[in-house]
């Protein structure tokens, strides 16, 4: 035979194999508004920039009538390719192909792209849309699991794993992207649950459906599952690719550096926050008047509102912002949006990403409901991923700075680097009414008009302790800064903080309130 004749066997090979499941099962998936995995992997990647690796590998079961079922590249595809010329490795499980479930075969492919990607030094993209284990290979498929949840966590924060659900993604299938630091899910497409709608009904007695069970907007809303939501298959991908430009390729580099820009947000920062500090405003309008092009990209905004995560550039380097959001619940710490908070704080150190804290809140949510939720617990994580992390800290008390609240979130005391307070700062140990009510107790109700001595004693309070000059004084902030120099200050601090170095005790790890 020719050499002609083996390149053009290889080509039919490759053009049968490349059909998945084939034409009626690949329709199948078209009708349920779903994109092929080969589709996605095109649509996510640079043009042509895409190699395949184990197109030809089969699974290897033979019982329950799998020898005789020939299963294409066994359900997923791997490779790599490139984001904006920048090299990556990624997975794709292919539905058409035994609903993508996942076999010994199968879970070897992943498992080898993982090790490249970890071995290369580059960020890993898995996109699931599995029906969860191949039932068929029994124990075999478990076995696939585990590896994959073993190389999550030995890949964790030495290079970028992001997850994509775009299809369900059941059982224990769901913890692989619970391990990973970035899950995006699309709205009517995306499921991820334990355990399904029909055996709930067995088991339960009651009716759900598999989007309330596990929709995306459930994850991105109530569970916290999901780092991102979208409408479609391609603002997912618009997303992601948004996320790239802002992380670094691996925890030795930091991220690419852009052209600086100065924000293009219309409104003053000082205009921003009402003077009444009872009164709501928005803290992602405060970071956009002070961020490179007014660009904030938002990490988990359904989820936990009461504090805001995400990145921004100062002089053209990406920055990791923390917030607090006085909008929903007055900006407090509960036990989610503790858990939001810490792990986005870890991640940034993991990948040298310089920590910005905007802080307006009166403390820790009380209530029984937190206190049995374990908002100690959970709101201890907050001040542990603060005190762990070493790069650059940088804090600005915008308004209420109260009680633990005030420690957790990034204070002088966690070893910030920067503490910056603006003039509206209040930082003690509760608010001036509250205070005044327990300190000045007797006076107030033996006054010939008690509300007029609360009101007083209130203003004596705030004098007195509610205002910034106080920590200023003592040395817990460094400057009590005008608002509209906010973003000089920053630039400034993360300019002197870039080469921090930071000794800790030498040990195995820590041990966080988990």
């Amino acid at each position: 035979m020719s050499l002609k004749k083996y390149i053009l066997d290889l080509r039919k090979r490759r053009e049968k194999v490349q059909q998945g499941g084939g034409e009626k099962a690949i329709e199948k998936q078209t009708a349920m508004g779903k994109m092929t995995a080969r589709e996605r992997i095109l649509a996510l990647l640079d043009q042509d920039s895409f190699t395949e690796y184990d197109l030809f590998v089969e699974h290897e079961a033979r019982d329950f009538g799998m020898d005789k079922k020939q299963l294409h590249g066994d359900g997923v595809i791997i490779g790599t390719g490139t984001i904006y010329g920048a090299p990556v490795c990624i997975f794709a499980q292919d539905f058409t192909v035994a609903g993508g479930s996942l076999g010994l075969m199968h879970a070897r492919k992943i498992t080898k792209i993982m090790d490249h990607a970890l071995k290369m030094r580059v960020p890993l993209i898995g996109i699931n849309d599995s029906g969860g284990a191949r039932i068929q290979e029994g124990v075999n498929s478990l076995a696939g699991y585990g590896e994959i949840f073993f190389r999550n966590t030995i890949a964790s924060g030495v290079i970028p794993q992001i997850s994509v659900i775009l299809g369900p993604c059941a059982g224990g299938a769901v913890y692989s992207p619970a391990l990973t630091d970035f899950v995006f899910t699309v709205d009517k497409i995306s499921k991820m649950f334990i355990t399904g709608p029909n055996v709930i009904k067995t088991v339960l007695g009651e009716e759900i459906s598999m989007e309330d069970l596990g929709g995306a907007r459930v994850h991105a809303e109530i569970t916290g599952n999901a780092h991102f939501f979208a409408n479609s298959e391609m603002e997912c991908f618009d997303q992601i690719k948004k996320l790239i430009t802002f992380i670094p390729w691996n925890n030795k580099q930091k991220a690419k550096a852009f052209p600086p820009r100065p924000p293009k947000f219309d409104t003053p920062v000082e205009d921003i926050i009402p003077a009444d500090p009872k009164e709501p405003y928005d803290v992602r309008d405060v970071i956009k008047a002070i961020v490179d092009d007014s660009d904030f990209f938002e990490i988990q905004e359904l989820f936990a509102a009461n504090i805001v995560i995400g990145f921004g550039r100062m002089n053209g380097e990406t920055v990791g912002f923390v917030a607090n959001q006085p909008l929903v619940l007055a900006g407090v710490l509960d036990t989610d949006s503790s858990d939001k908070a810490a792990r986005f704080i870890r991640y940034c150190d993991a990948f040298n990403i310089p920590i910005v804290t905007l802080e307006d809140m009166p403390g820790y949510l009380p209530g029984i409901d937190q206190e049995h939720a374990g908002v100690i617990r959970h709101g201890a994580k907050v001040l542990y991923a603060y005190s762990e992390a070493t790069v650059p800290k940088i804090t600005v008390i915008l308004r209420k700075a109260y009680g633990g609240g005030y420690i957790a979130m990034n204070s002088r005391h966690l070893h910030a680097d920067f503490a910056f307070a603006w003039p509206t700062a209040e930082i003690a140990v509760m608010g001036p009414e509250g205070a005044a009510n327990i300190i000045f107790k007797k006076e107030i109700e033996e006054a010939d008009d008690p509300e007029a001595m609360r009101q007083l004693k209130v203003q004596e309070y705030k004098e007195k302790f509610a205002n910034p000059y106080v920590a200023a004084a003592k040395g817990y902030i460094d400057s009590v800064i005008e608002p509209d120099e906010t973003r000089q200050m920053l630039l400034h601090a993360l300019e002197v903080s870039g080469s921090k170095v930071d000794y800790r005790p030498e040990k195995k790890h820590g041990i966080p309130p988990f």
